[in-house]
């Protein structure tokens, strides 16, 4: 593959060769920053664990370089946390027994263009290579403007892909907006209750966006057990931990569908059923 920026890497932790490591992957993240991929997609990454038949690899977006940073950290060019976040983030797929990690080292300004088509291009020759079986992105109901651009981006490279190379499901998953106002027959739950301890320490690796006061793990593993004990409120706890998504698969499979009205019909379908709840109890 020839990505556009030279400075892109594919890190494969086992060591195997390049292609065969991603023509082994059958659960792919998409994601704009290091760390996203521990918070959004856990679902991929604890079902490919350790599995022969099912294999994990994630995709980062953006450099990481406008990332805030305090304590340790908090002198560090944008050069130098670069670096740090690289590290990190290749740290995370060994921990993950990831099939392979690819850092397309992208600006944010650069993928929040809508007219840039550098990313959209990246991100297809990734697809084709791996022809993976379920992809997780972000939601398109995000409030972080790179997660957003990204999610687009990455529905562009699916929707680009022929019919029959495209993959059975797509996820909008949550991080910076919690998915738990969807309706639940519209939303994707998943069950992340086991290896609490992995799941912990693919959070904890990511110690330049922790130690400066934001603590990604403790609310990662939160929100997963909130989602958990508030997915039903009429029924005992049948799980530890949930991750919430948007599904996302029939923007891809019909590329006609207009995303934004996908968007709002959710969003509706949440407005509704509040009406309609005020309205049976008020006088």
């Amino acid at each position: 593959m020839k990505f556009t920026l030279e400075t892109a890497e594919v890190f494969i932790p086992n060591g195997a060769p390049v292609e065969e490591a991603l023509a082994s992957t059958t659960h792919l993240a998409l994601a704009a920053h290091q760390d996203d991929i521990e918070i959004m997609a856990i679902d991929g990454i604890l079902k490919c664990y350790h599995n022969a038949g099912q294999r994990f690899s994630g995709i980062v977006t953006t450099n990481g370089s406008g990332s805030p940073r305090d304590d340790l950290y908090a002198s560090y060019s944008d050069a130098e946390m670069q670096v740090v976040r690289r590290h990190e983030q290749r740290a995370a797929a060994v921990v993950g027994d990831y099939a392979a990690q690819i850092l397309l080292d992208h600006p944010s300004a650069s993928v929040k263009d809508p007219r840039n088509a550098a990313v959209v291009a990246d991100l297809k020759q990734i697809l084709l290579a791996t022809r993976p079986q379920v992809v997780y992105t972000h939601n398109l109901a995000d409030k972080h403007d790179t997660h957003v651009a990204v999610a687009l981006k990455a529905l562009s490279a699916l929707r680009s892909l022929p019919a029959e190379l495209r993959p059975a499901a797509v996820y909008g998953c949550e991080v910076w907006r919690g998915l738990d106002w969807m309706l639940d027959a519209e939303k994707v739950a998943f069950d992340c209750s086991a290896r609490e301890s992995l799941q912990a320490a693919l959070l904890g690796v990511f110690d330049s966006q922790i130690c400066g006061g934001k603590r990604y793990d403790l609310a990662t593993m939160g929100r997963r057990r909130a989602n958990a004990t508030y997915y039903a409120s009429h029924a005992t706890d049948t799980t530890t931990g949930m991750v919430f998504a948007m599904d996302l698969t029939p923007l891809v499979t019909d590329p006609a569908l207009d995303i934004a009205a996908y968007v709002q019909g959710a969003i509706h379908a949440f407005a509704e059923d509040v009406r309609q709840r005020l309205g049976r109890y008020l006088p």
